[in-house]
């Protein structure tokens, strides 16, 4: 594969913690889009990892989970921005993240005006265990 994109909207946010000047989003759920150049066709995956946030400085007061079942993830995320010194990628995280410099981060919640607002000097995304396959994505699938 030639590139990899995690997919905000839909992924699925297991905790998200703040302390000591480090911000961390949990997703149980994250879900990629893989396409390989000269390809039309895309692979769906899901895999799950953190995004991390250090030297963070919260905009807005972190959401608070509703009560759930022990399976259900705290929050669905509905999309948002990553920016990345002068790069702004909306509705998605490509992977590998890792930067140095001014970095923000604004996610919406599904079904709540709640957001994961903050900013920081560094941003990465560190992804764990193995993807698991979901689907082909075919062009006329969109």
């Amino acid at each position: 594969m030639d590139s990899s994109s995690i997919r905000l909207p839909g992924s699925e946010i297991a905790d998200i913690r703040f302390a000591d000047g480090t911000l961390q989003v949990r997703f149980s759920r994250a879900f990629i889009i893989k396409t390989m150049t000269g390809s039309a066709e895309k692979t769906l995956w899901w895999q799950a990892g953190e995004l991390i946030l250090e030297g963070a400085e919260l905009l807005a007061p972190l959401p608070e989970a509703t009560a759930r079942s022990g399976s259900e993830p705290a929050f669905i995320c509905d999309g948002g921005d990553i920016d990345e010194n002068v790069y702004t990628y909306r509705d998605m995280i490509p992977i590998p993240l890792e930067s140095r410099g001014l970095c923000r981060c604004d996610l919406a919640l599904r079904d709540s005006d709640q957001r994961i607002r903050a900013q920081g000097e560094t941003i990465h995304l560190a992804m764990e265990e193995t993807p698991h396959y979901i689907e082909h994505i075919r062009p006329d699938d969109n």
